[in-house]
């Protein structure tokens, strides 16, 4: 599975929601946040993510994309 940032970033709005957070109206900027956090941590992910797999004919290291 792919990673998504908008996927990621309506997961955290929804936690932020829950938590109490508003992320709408003229002032918010949760959603700003939200999407900030979603791409640093996605990019960061596929910069630096392996799998290990530790048999089979596919043993080795693979970055996650």
């Amino acid at each position: 599975m792919a990673l998504s940032k908008s996927a990621l970033k309506s997961k955290i709005e929804a936690e932020m929601v829950k938590g109490g957070i508003v992320i709408a109206g003229d002032y918010a900027q949760a959603s700003v946040l939200a999407q900030a956090i979603a791409n640093a941590v996605v990019d960061e992910i596929q910069a630096n993510a392996e799998v290990g797999v530790t048999g089979g004919s596919s043993a080795g290291k693979y970055k996650v994309v």
